[in-house]
C-alpha cells in the first residue's frame, strides 16, 4: 500500500514541526509549506491525498487559497482547515467552498489524528471533489446543508453552532426577508432579531428593511 502523503501549510514554525513530526510518527508522507506559494508548488509537484491549511496566513490566507485551488479544479484531496480564532462563519463558509473539516489551534493530538484518519476514509470512499458536488446538489434539491458538528463541545456551543449555519443558510435563502425566515423558523419576528443578535449575525442595510 502507497504511503499516504499529507501536506501542512502554516506560516508558524513551531506548529509545521509540531505536525510534521507527529503525522510522521503515524506513517504519513508529509510535506511543509509556510505560505501559499509553497503550497501551490508543492500541490502541483506532490500526489497528495490530504492538506492541512492554515487560515490566517501573511501573504494570501488559506481561505483565498482554498478557493483558487476550487476554482481551477485542484482539489481534488480533501482539505482540512486550521486556526487559532477563527469563528463558525469562518468554518462554515470553509466547509461550504470545500474544506471537509476545520480544527482549532491548539490541536489536541488525539483530536488531530482522528480528524486526519476519518478524512482519509472518506476519501477512499468518495473524493472530495464528488463530496462537494453532492452537497450542493442536496442544498439545491432538499434544502439541506452538511454541517459538520464539533461534539465535543459543550451542549450550550454545539446548538449556537448548529443555530448559526441554520440561520445563515436561512438569510441566504430568503435573502435576507425576516417575515418569511420567521415563518420558515416558526420563531416571531422579534425574537428572529433576538436570536440573530445573540449569534451575532448581522444583515445589511438593505436586508434589515
Amino acid at each position: 500500500m502507497r504511503t499516504k502523503e499529507i501536506l501542512v501549510v502554516d506560516d508558524e514554525i513551531g506548529i509545521r514541526e509540531l505536525l510534521s513530526e507527529i503525522l510522521y510518527d503515524e506513517g504519513y508522507n508529509v510535506h511543509l509549506a509556510e505560505n501559499a506559494e509553497q503550497a501551490r508548488a508543492k500541490r502541483l509537484s506532490a500526489s497528495l491525498d490530504l492538506v492541512l491549511l492554515d487560515i490566517w496566513m501573511p501573504d494570501i490566507d488559506g481561505l483565498t487559497l482554498l478557493k483558487e485551488w476550487s476554482a481551477q479544479q485542484l482539489l481534488t484531496m480533501p482539505v482540512i482547515m486550521m486556526s487559532g480564532h477563527g469563528t463558525i462563519e469562518t468554518a462554515l463558509e470553509a466547509i461550504r467552498v470545500g474544506a471537509i473539516d476545520f480544527l482549532e489551534k491548539p490541536i489536541a493530538l488525539q483530536k488531530l489524528l482522528n480528524t486526519v484518519e476519518l478524512a482519509m476514509q472518506r476519501d477512499l470512499l468518495q473524493p472530495s471533489h464528488e463530496i462537494k458536488n453532492e452537497t450542493k446538489e442536496i442544498e439545491a434539491q432538499d434544502g439541506m446543508i452538511m454541517v459538520p458538528l464539533p461534539l465535543d463541545l459543550p451542549l450550550r456551543e454545539v446548538r449556537d453552532y448548529f443555530d448559526s449555519a441554520y440561520f445563515n443558510y436561512q438569510i441566504e435563502k430568503e435573502q435576507g426577508n425576516i417575515t418569511r425566515i420567521s415563518e420558515k423558523s416558526g420563531i416571531e419576528r422579534t425574537h428572529v432579531y433576538r436570536k440573530l443578535k445573540q449569534l451575532g449575525i448581522k444583515l445589511g442595510k438593505k436586508q434589515e428593511k
